[in-house]
């Protein structure tokens, strides 16, 4: 945006990027220099590791943003790395992250790997020194993923983890209500989850090792990540209670659904519930979420199911989750819009919460702008508490909180 003030003539200038930069310069004063924070800051070298769905969504965003002067790429799929190189016109591609991570042009990281994967190329961020904006979670591995949080706090890593949601405007407005007090002093909350069984199947497709590829570590912990940031510092669960039932996704070595129920320190309780085995047809594409919390002075009541913006059509509507190499035989002719958490596409561009939170996270570590990502601390958080509320259905008995990750994984490994 421009403001006139007398007489300004506009002239744009190019980074390497083809992105303008305005100069604005007024007849009064030779020139008005504005624009000098922006121009003298050095533009940033991005390495995205991994280039599947979400790693090409964050690089496609990479690519326009005016900070971003250098973009590289890994992934132990060749082919798939260097059609996204191809696609966005990056300036390198490897299938050696470290290669990648090591190179002087990088100054952050995208840890964009399949959900099991993320904790050697986060290491190695670490060793680099850089930002990261990390896919949950840390780990599956209650140990690891300890580790990966005591590296980053050791080197004073800004590392995010990709709890998308948090950018979406209703949650955002919620979140605001709760903070300044609306609804007083929260005293009881309930969670349900219900996702197309294609996620799951698509998620654990790529490894034999699905013990913790559960309901609740793998999509479950963005809706407990949800209601855990909008209850705030007060929420402190001190025990969880939980059971689950496997009689659909039990081919897949994995589970059906999850339900639980934590209590907090001050007394207030949360039901924390989970399904991911709905059938193909069911017609959100991914998720339909329902959050209630209900405090001292009010109630926030959230329909995020979907519902509202409904497609039925006689041409087939396939999957929205649908990596490479994939085929899910999947035809749905009706479909709740909306219902895919990263976002919409609208003219070859991918719109939603996505885009807010690559786009936020560029700034932050561009300018330093304060964002609502999720730390690294939260993001272990709740690899904690979704892998006790697995550990509490698996003995059958109240887990008590907070639990160290040994005893956790002891306790899952058994």
């Amino acid at each position: 945006m421009m403001r006139y003030h007398g007489t300004i003539t506009a002239v744009a200038l190019h980074t390497s990027r083809h992105q303008p930069v305005f100069i604005r310069f007024n007849t009064q004063k030779l020139a008005t220099v504005e624009w000098e924070k922006m121009a003298n800051r050095k533009e940033l070298g991005l390495a995205v590791i991994g280039c599947g769905v979400v790693g090409r969504m964050r690089s496609t965003l990479a690519k326009d943003f005016p900070g971003i002067g250098w973009i590289g790429l890994a992934d132990i799929n060749e082919d798939l790395g260097k059609k996204l190189k191809n696609d966005i016109d990056a300036d390198y591609f490897t299938t050696d992250f470290r290669e990648l991570i090591a190179r002087p042009e990088v100054d952050a990281v995208i840890i964009a790997t399949s959900t099991w994967s993320h904790v050697e190329p986060t290491l190695a961020a670490v060793d680099r020194g850089v930002p990261m904006l990390i896919e949950k979670p840390l780990a599956t591995d209650a140990r690891e993923s300890a580790q990966v949080l005591a590296a980053i706090t050791a080197a004073d890593i800004d590392a995010v983890v990709g709890y998308t949601q948090r950018f979406r405007r209703r949650f955002l407005a919620t979140k605001e209500r709760i903070v300044t007090g609306q609804i007083g002093d929260v005293t009881a909350a309930v969670t349900r989850a219900f996702m197309n069984r294609m996620a799951p199947t698509g998620e654990v497709r790529l490894t034999q090792d699905r013990r913790f590829l559960t309901p609740m570590v793998v999509s479950g912990t963005h809706s407990l990540d949800m209601c855990l940031w909008l209850m705030g510092d007060a929420a402190k669960p001190v025990s969880v209670f939980a059971r689950s039932t496997d009689r659909v996704m039990s081919d897949l070595g994995t589970k059906d659904a999850t339900f639980g129920v934590f209590t907090m320190e001050d007394g207030a309780i949360w039901s924390m519930n989970i399904c991911w085995s709905l059938p193909t047809a069911w017609p959100g594409a991914v998720y339909g979420l329902e959050i209630g919390i209900v405090g001292t002075k009010g109630v926030i009541d959230i329909e995020d199911t979907h519902r509202d913006t409904i497609l039925a059509t006689e041409i087939p509507q396939g999957p929205a989750y649908n990596p490479d190499g994939l085929d899910l035989k999947v035809q749905r002719g009706v479909d709740f819009l909306t219902s895919f958490p990263p976002g919409d596409m609208y003219g070859g561009e991918l719109w939603g919460p996505l885009r807010e939170e690559t786009n936020s996270w560029f700034q932050r570590i561009y300018s330093g702008k304060k964002t609502p990502h999720a730390t690294a601390t939260e993001g272990h958080r709740n690899l904690l508490l979704t892998m006790a509320m697995d550990l509490s259905a698996k003995r059958g008995q109240e887990v008590l909180l907070p639990i160290e990750p040994d005893e956790l994984m002891a306790g899952l490994e058994s």
